[in-house]
């Protein structure tokens, strides 16, 4: 059967996409926060997967004010870059694994999750500096990356958003519905967005490192407890843009010690890894293997 092996979760700011992209990760600003991802660089090459499941919000690309789901699973076998205004990130196509998220939509439906079913997206920079973190710079005309990759996007961006206690037994569907799957393969779920930021008003640029790595602490021993987090204290704490950590909880909540069935261990921590500031965000980023 499937199997998911590791979780990987990080931010995923734009600006550290026009970094690599405009040859700008070794200028002293870029480079602390480039060197956080040396180690997953290699670790990726050493735990390479099959498949991965992307959990990612879009900023108003493949979805606009005008229709907006909560969640929405890519089944299509390829998805371009998308032209965020400036056009597209040049970077490789992401090939997709349509049997295995036509699978999971089955199941996680049949489980009383409603997903949106999207064969046809364009994927901004919430998907594709993540893979670039990770996976390293990719020759947009003849590279690859490594793997195929689901996209799952959330809902974040227009209230009203999911809750946290959702998005972590969401993952615990997702988990239930990768091991159903019946073919031997290798899948990491990534978590992205965050940590605290703030793009508007009067706390525009508010940066939270207390709170951002007590909800490191808590993702990693006491990940069913801090998904009962309300959304005012994201909010709150974390600011407006903080509330995109709640897609963290589905990648936690697919892990191996909260599976509703036969749960296992406490799953290893690879890398972890925190750093203020990069463009107007802090950066956060965590490995977590089962």
């Amino acid at each position: 059967m499937a199997r998911i092996t590791a979780s990987v979760y990080t931010s995923h700011v734009p600006a550290i996409g026009a970094a690599l992209d405009l040859g700008k990760s070794h200028e002293p600003y870029w480079q602390k926060v480039f060197a956080g991802y040396e180690f997953s660089k290699q670790w990726m090459k050493d735990h390479k997967p099959d498949v991965i499941f992307l959990v990612f919000n879009d900023h108003a690309t493949a979805f606009s004010l005008e229709m907006i789901p909560t969640f929405a699973i890519g089944t299509a076998a390829s998805y371009a870059p998308a032209d965020e205004g400036w056009g597209p990130r040049p970077v490789p196509g992401v090939q997709g694994h349509p049997a295995l998220a036509s699978h999971i939509a089955q199941s996680v439906i049949q489980d009383d999750f409603d997903l949106t079913i999207v064969n046809r997206m364009d994927v901004d920079h919430g998907l594709t500096v993540p893979l670039s973190l990770m996976c390293g710079a990719q020759d947009p005309k003849n590279g690859a990356w490594p793997c195929p990759v689901i996209p799952f996007a959330v809902n974040v961006v227009q209230y009203p958003v999911p809750s946290g206690r959702r998005c972590f037994a969401l993952g615990q569907a997702i988990r239930r519905a990768v091991e159903s799957f019946d073919e031997d393969l290798n899948v990491h779920i990534w978590g992205t967005g965050g940590m605290s930021h703030q793009l508007q008003g009067p706390r525009a640029g508010l940066i939270n490192r207390e709170w951002d790595n007590r909800f490191l602490d808590r993702l990693i021993d006491e990940p069913a407890e801090l998904a009962q987090l309300p959304h005012i204290d994201y909010v709150r704490d974390a600011g407006s843009e903080g509330i995109e950590l709640v897609m963290w909880l589905i990648a936690r909540g697919a892990m191996a010690d909260v599976a509703t069935a036969h749960p296992g261990p406490k799953p290893q921590v690879a890398h972890r890894f925190y750093h203020v500031p990069a463009s107007n965000t802090a950066v956060g980023h965590l490995i977590l293997e089962n």
